[in-house]
C-alpha cells in the first residue's frame, strides 16, 4: 500500500460501482462521466495495492477484497452524509429560524400512511427542515448514523439513543364490508380459514412470533401472498380478502371492518429513537419533538 491516504471520492465511486454494477451506472447515479469513476477505480485500486473489480463484457465484476471492504465504504458514506447533515443545522445564529436536513427511517406502512400528515405539520412550522425519509422495515443502525431518527417496533437497546416509547400500535384482521356481504363474516378459526386470506409470501422473525397467535391457520391457508405490507393493506381495502393490518389505519376507513377482535389482537410496541449527540441539534430535536406529538396522537387515536 502507498503512504498517501485515498480520499472519499474514491471510496465513494468504489462503492457505487459495487452497487450499480458497472462504471456507466455509477456515473449516472454519482452525476460523473464514465472516464471519472474509471480512474477512481484504477486509483484506489493502486494505493490500497488491490483488485476490486474483475471487468468483463457484462460489466465489473466484485472481487472477495471489495466485499470485504463494502461494510467500511458504507460505514464512511453514512458517517459523510450524517455530517452534511448535522452541519446543515449549524451556525445560522440564534435569531435564525431552524434549519437542517435530518433523516428519517420508519417502515413502509407508517412511512406512507402515518407520517405524511405529522411531517405536513412539522413542515408548516418549519419550512427551513428537510426531511430524508428512509423506507425500510429493516432495523437502520443509529449508531453507525443511517439515519438521524428511527420509528421502531421495539424497544432500543443501546444506552447511547434517547428512546421514548410511543405505544402500541395494534394489529388485527381486516376485510372491507362488500366482501363480508358476498362471502360472509367469520367469526371462529375455522370459518376465517375457508376465506380468502393475505398473509405473508416467506417466513421471517415476525410471522414465527405470530404463529401461536394464529390459532388454527396454517400456511396454506393463506390465498393471497406478499411479503409487503402496503399490498397487504391495499389488497384488504380493495376486498381481495381478508387480512392483517393497523387498527388505527382501518378506523380511518368506514368500509373497513375489523374481525374477530376477541380472538386476534397484535400490539406492536413502538418507540422513537435518536442518538443522543443530536440532542443539541435544533433540526433533529424539532423533528424529534414533532414526530414523538404526532405518533402520540395517532396510537392514541387522536
Amino acid at each position: 500500500m502507498t503512504s498517501s491516504q485515498p480520499n472519499w471520492d474514491l471510496y465513494r465511486s468504489f462503492l457505487s460501482v459495487l452497487q450499480e454494477g458497472s462504471l456507466s451506472g455509477a456515473a449516472r447515479a454519482l452525476g460523473l462521466t464514465q472516464p471519472t469513476v474509471g480512474r477512481h477505480i484504477d486509483t484506489l485500486e493502486q494505493a490500497l495495492g488491490l483488485s476490486l473489480f474483475t471487468r468483463s463484457q457484462s460489466g465489473f465484476i466484485a472481487t472477495d477484497a471489495a466485499y470485504a471492504l463494502q461494510p467500511f465504504a458504507e460505514t464512511l458514506a453514512s458517517a459523510s452524509s450524517a455530517l452534511l447533515r448535522a452541519a446543515s443545522g449549524l451556525g445560522r445564529g440564534e435569531d435564525a429560524q431552524v434549519k437542517g436536513s435530518v433523516r428519517v427511517t420508519a417502515s413502509e406502512v407508517v412511512s406512507v400512511e402515518v407520517l405524511p400528515p405529522i411531517l405536513a405539520q412539522l413542515r408548516a412550522r418549519h419550512p427551513g427542515i428537510t426531511i430524508e425519509l428512509a423506507v425500510s422495515n429493516r432495523m437502520e443502525n443509529l449508531l453507525r448514523r443511517d439515519a438521524d431518527i428511527a420509528v421502531r417496533m421495539q424497544r432500543p437497546e443501546q444506552d447511547v439513543l434517547v428512546a421514548r416509547r410511543i405505544g402500541n400500535i395494534d394489529l388485527g384482521f381486516h376485510a372491507r364490508r362488500d366482501y363480508l356481504e358476498r362471502h360472509g363474516t367469520p367469526r371462529t378459526w375455522q370459518e376465517l380459514a375457508q376465506h380468502t386470506l393475505i398473509g405473508i409470501d416467506r417466513e421471517n422473525a415476525f410471522t414465527r412470533k405470530l404463529q401461536p397467535l394464529l390459532g388454527d391457520l396454517s400456511s396454506s391457508a393463506y390465498a393471497v401472498r406478499s411479503d409487503n405490507d402496503l399490498v397487504h393493506l391495499a389488497s384488504i381495502r380493495t376486498g381481495l380478502g381478508i387480512g392483517i393490518c393497523q387498527v388505527r389505519l382501518a378506523a380511518r376507513d368506514p368500509h373497513l371492518v375489523r374481525l374477530m377482535p376477541d380472538l386476534l389482537t397484535i400490539p406492536l410496541d413502538t418507540w422513537l429513537a435518536m442518538h443522543e449527540n443530536l440532542r443539541a441539534n435544533p433540526a433533529c430535536s424539532a423533528v424529534y419533538s414533532a414526530l414523538a406529538a404526532g405518533l402520540d396522537d395517532y396510537v392514541n387515536g387522536r
